[in-house]
């Protein structure tokens, strides 16, 4: 049972969603997460949360890495290309802040995140 109501409705919206829309709701949530750590950055258990923010975003990442090398994914080659050199980059920035934690630093992740998802929500409203 969750212990938030919020959890519990996520639950069923990110089960009940799928393709474009997951995944704009996965790096929103990550945007998100990214973003309560940059607001709270002085909080005591910042370390922890920034760590779990992070792994967090990384394995969105690492998950978009794999499906843009999935020989049966539809996108162009230029489009996969062009997310795969981000993806790279957001894996550098990701570890730069691991090892020096920069509030800053943070701001260019959840840019990225937030511009993916308003492309994604934009090409989901088209096609439906």
């Amino acid at each position: 049972m969750h212990s938030n109501p919020l959890d519990a409705y996520q639950n069923v919206e990110k089960n009940s969603l799928e393709g474009r829309a997951l995944e704009a709701f996965v790096l929103t949530k990550a945007a998100n997460f990214l973003q309560s750590v940059q607001n709270g950055w002085d909080a005591q258990d910042r370390k922890e949360q920034l760590d779990e923010a992070l792994r967090y975003n990384l394995r969105i990442w690492s998950l978009l890495q794999a499906e843009m090398t999935n020989a049966e994914n539809p996108l162009p080659a230029e489009i996969k290309q062009n997310l795969l050199n981000l993806s790279l980059f957001v894996d550098r920035r990701t570890f730069q802040i691991l090892m020096s934690p920069d509030r800053e630093q943070l701001s260019i992740l959840i840019g990225i995140n937030r511009n993916i998802c308003a492309g994604l929500r934009s090409d989901a409203a088209q096609t439906a």
